[in-house]
């Protein structure tokens, strides 16, 4: 299993998560929730996008669904 790609919340631009995504690579963002800083894990198994998220696991169907989270929460940043 390839290494995890570790970043804070808005280092990477969303494409960069997707790609390492579709790589088989596990996305260890870390960002802050409720006042803390905690590490979300975002995966990919072949077919559904996982966010692991301190309180939530969140599935999503497709890599628009998947943008649309990273997106919506924060984890990417400005495309490059």
């Amino acid at each position: 299993m390839p290494d995890p790609l570790h970043a804070t919340a808005g280092e990477l631009a969303a494409e960069t998560i997707l790609d390492a995504l579709a790589d088989g690579r596990r996305v260890v963002v870390e960002t802050e929730l409720l006042g803390s800083t905690h590490e979300v894990t975002l995966r990919h198994d072949g077919e559904t996008y996982y966010c692991d998220t301190p309180t939530t696991l969140h599935k999503h169907d497709s890599r628009a669904e998947m943008r649309q989270c990273i997106e919506k929460r924060g984890y990417a940043g400005s495309p490059e």
